[in-house]
């Protein structure tokens, strides 16, 4: 109950330290919404409730947030819950499908390359991990974006869908979200996948000299059987760790990720509300991202029971 007051009060306060305020983000004089009325700007102020004490403010969205509502957004003037509904599936598409190829990636090349410790493979899938791992999330989108979307033509530049194709059949529509997701998912994928190489094949390597695969290889087990159902699962249990952590960091790594592809979603969505200081916005977009990190370390967890029963034990 501490941690979740912590969490709502954080939620809070973090947009308010941001310099300047929503008001201050209309008057602006590069802003398009330039506001420069001050009785106008009073009434703005007086219209968001942002002229009142920060304590009133904050009992205020306490309030809210019990009655489950997340307010209005300064920018759109549309409640803030529909604009969450509307981005979050996106953000988590992008994020599951991002985390599986990073997984199918680290794991599969982990566990080849520690099996076969030292040898060309071996070599040659560290020296690629390492280099991939030097390099920033933004940086290989950017890259990504110029060489596949602008020189090649192979996906497309922005956004979750082709506009005005909302008439399409299913398979069609289906088809089209896959190839906007693509390239997204793919970097953020290659943010991750070292790091999971790097845990299984350590996990792997351990594993090698292991009582277990000397008496399965005595009884005359295959080795493709030694590699993955016996050694792989218990390489298992510390990449299974690194992911719940990596849950954490691909929700922030989404919102890089959605800003270089343009690709609307949540993190897109609080890019956005910064540029305005759209504190309710914010708000609703650090809320909901807190739970999504929260519940994919739940799920971490459970998953981590299952591969391990003595940690139920």
């Amino acid at each position: 109950m501490v941690t979740v007051f912590a969490l709502v009060t954080l939620n809070f306060l973090l947009p308010r330290a941001m310099p300047g305020d929503p008001v201050s983000a209309l008057v602006d004089a590069g802003g398009p919404a330039r506001v420069q009325d001050d009785a106008l700007r009073a009434e703005l102020a007086e219209y968001y409730g942002l002229d009142r004490p920060l304590a009133v403010q904050y009992g205020q969205y306490l309030g809210d947030l019990v009655r489950g509502e997340l307010g209005t957004s300064i920018r759109y003037n549309v409640p803030v819950a529909s604009l969450v509904l509307a981005r979050l599936p996106w953000t988590l598409l992008l994020i599951s499908a991002g985390m599986a190829i990073a997984v199918l990636i680290g794991w599969i090349g982990g566990v080849h390359s520690g099996w076969r410790r030292g040898r060309g493979v071996d070599r040659g899938l560290l020296v690629f991990f390492l280099t991939l791992k030097a390099f920033p999330v933004f940086f290989v989108g950017s890259l990504a974006l110029v060489v596949f979307a602008v020189k090649l033509g192979w996906f497309p530049l922005a956004g979750t869908r082709t506009p005005f194709a909302e008439d399409e059949a299913l398979l069609s529509t289906i088809a089209d979200v896959l190839h906007h997701l693509a390239l997204p998912a793919l970097v953020l994928a290659l943010d991750f996948a070292a790091s999971q190489y790097l845990v299984m094949r350590a996990g792997m390597v351990s594993e090698l000299g292991a009582d277990y695969l000397v008496l399965g290889r005595a009884k005359g087990l295959r080795e493709r059987q030694l590699k993955f159902r016996y050694a792989a699962r218990n390489a298992l249990l510390p990449a299974v760790t690194l992911l719940a952590l990596h849950m954490g960091f691909a929700v922030t790594h989404s919102i890089l990720v959605e800003t270089v592809f343009a690709y609307q979603g949540l993190g897109r969505l609080l890019f956005e509300a910064v540029a305005f200081r759209d504190y309710p916005t914010l708000q609703a977009c650090f809320l909901v991202l807190t739970l999504v990190v929260v519940s994919a370390n739940f799920l971490a967890d459970a998953l981590y029971r299952r591969l391990d029963p003595r940690v139920a034990a």
